[in-house]
C-alpha cells in the first residue's frame, strides 16, 4: 500500500488532500447534524439530512429550525422548514411564532402562518398579543411612566377634579398589523375622562356617580382603528384639586384692574397735555397781540407824515388815556375802599 502511494504523483496527492479536509468539514457537519436529525426522526416531524447541513452554510440555526418544528408538530401544526427558514432569514424570531401559534391554536384563536410572521416582522410581540387575547391586561390611565399620576379636568362649577382610571383591553389579532399602540389608548381615554368632567355641571355629580364618566367614555368607540379591544373603564380615583374658576375670576379682576389703571393714567398724560397745549396757544396769541401793538406807533408815525393825523388829534387821544387811567384807579380805590366795612 505504501509503495503505491509513493508511486503516486504529486497532483494526485494534492488532490488526495484537498478531498480528505472536505471529507473532514463534511463529516464535522454531519457530526453535528446527527443529533437533530435523529431528534426530529423521532418526535415526527422529519427533517431531511441534507437540509440540515445545507442549513449552516445558508447562516441558518439548524437547532432553532428543527426544536421549532417538533414543536409545532406536536402541537398538531404542520410547519414546513422552508417557512421556519424563510422567516428566520427574514430576521423573524422563529421560537416566538411558532409559540404563539400553538398558543392560539390551543385557545380556538385563528391564527395562521402568514398573520403571525406578519405581526412578528412588524415589530409586535405576537406571543404577548395572543395571550393578551387569552388573558385582558389592564392599563393605567394616565401611564404612571409618563410623569402624571391623575387626568386633571375642570367641572363648569369651576372645580378642579384629579381623576385616575383603569382600562380592561384585549387584543385584537386582526387589526394588530397596523392598529394603534396602547398609548393611542391611553391618550384617547384621558380625552373622554376630561370631556366628560368638562361637561358635567357640578364636581359634586361626579363625586356622587364616577361611572357616568366610564358610561361616556364607553360609548365614544375610542378602540377604532386600535389592535385593542376595550373591555371596561374603570376609574379608580377621584379627588378634588382647586377651584380654578375663583382663581381665573381673581386673574381677571386683576387684569381689569390694571387696564382701567393705564386707561386713567392714559387720560390723565391726555389732560396735562392737552393744557399744556392749550398754555401754549395763549403765549401765541399774547405774542400776536404784543406785535400787533407794536405796529401802532409806526401807524400813528405814518398818519403824521400824511397829514391824516394832527397834533390836536394826538393830545385829544392822550387825554382819553388819562382820563381812562383815572376812571380804572377811582374804581379801583372805589373797591376797595368799599370793601373796607366789611372786614
Amino acid at each position: 500500500m505504501l509503495p503505491q502511494f509513493l508511486a503516486l504523483t504529486g497532483w494526485q496527492i494534492a488532490g488526495l488532500v484537498v478531498a480528505g479536509f472536505f471529507l473532514f468539514i463534511f463529516l464535522i457537519f454531519a457530526g453535528q447534524s446527527i443529533s437533530l436529525w435523529f431528534q426530529a426522526y423521532l418526535s415526527g416531524a422529519r427533517v431531511g439530512f441534507i437540509e440540515l447541513i445545507m442549513m449552516r452554510f445558508r447562516k441558518v440555526n439548524p437547532q432553532v429550525i428543527v426544536i421549532s418544528r417538533i414543536s409545532a408538530k406536536k402541537a398538531g401544526l404542520d410547519i414546513s422548514t422552508d417557512w421556519l427558514e424563510a422567516h428566520y432569514l427574514a430576521g423573524g424570531r422563529v421560537t416566538n411564532v411558532v409559540r404563539a401559534m400553538i398558543a392560539a391554536e390551543k385557545a380556538r384563536i385563528d391564527l395562521g402562518w402568514d398573520r403571525a410572521t406578519a405581526i412578528d416582522l412588524a415589530g409586535r410581540d405576537v406571543l404577548d398579543a395572543v395571550k393578551t387575547s387569552v388573558d385582558p391586561k389592564v392599563i393605567d390611565c394616565p401611564n404612571p411612566l409618563g410623569g402624571k399620576s391623575t387626568i386633571d379636568a375642570v367641572a363648569k362649577d369651576g372645580i378642579q377634579l384629579k381623576a385616575r382610571a383603569r382600562v380592561t383591553v384585549r387584543t385584537n389579532i386582526e387589526r394588530l398589523v397596523g392598529g394603534a399602540t396602547e398609548e393611542t389608548i391611553i391618550a384617547r381615554v384621558g380625552e373622554g375622562i376630561v370631556s366628560a368632567i368638562g361637561s358635567s355641571g357640578s364636581h359634586k355629580e361626579v363625586l356622587e356617580n364616577p361611572d357616568r364618566i366610564s358610561k361616556a367614555v364607553l360609548q365614544k368607540g375610542l378602540d377604532s382603528g386600535t389592535a385593542f379591544e376595550i373591555l371596561s373603564i374603570d376609574i379608580a380615583d377621584v379627588d378634588v384639586g382647586e377651584n380654578i374658576g375663583a382663581q381665573l375670576q381673581q386673574d381677571q379682576a386683576a387684569a381689569d384692574l390694571k387696564r382701567a389703571q393705564a386707561d386713567a393714567e392714559r387720560r390723565r398724560a391726555q389732560a396735562i397735555a392737552t393744557e399744556a397745549e392749550f398754555r401754549a396757544e395763549v403765549e401765541k396769541n399774547r405774542a400776536l397781540v404784543v406785535l400787533a401793538e407794536a405796529e401802532i406807533p409806526k401807524a400813528m408815525a405814518e398818519a403824521f407824515r400824511s397829514g391824516n393825523f394832527g397834533i390836536m388829534d394826538y393830545y385829544r387821544m392822550k387825554n382819553v388815556l388819562a382820563d381812562t387811567a383815572m376812571r380804572e384807579s377811582i374804581a379801583g380805590s372805589g373797591e376797595s375802599t368799599g370793601s373796607a366795612p366789611g372786614r
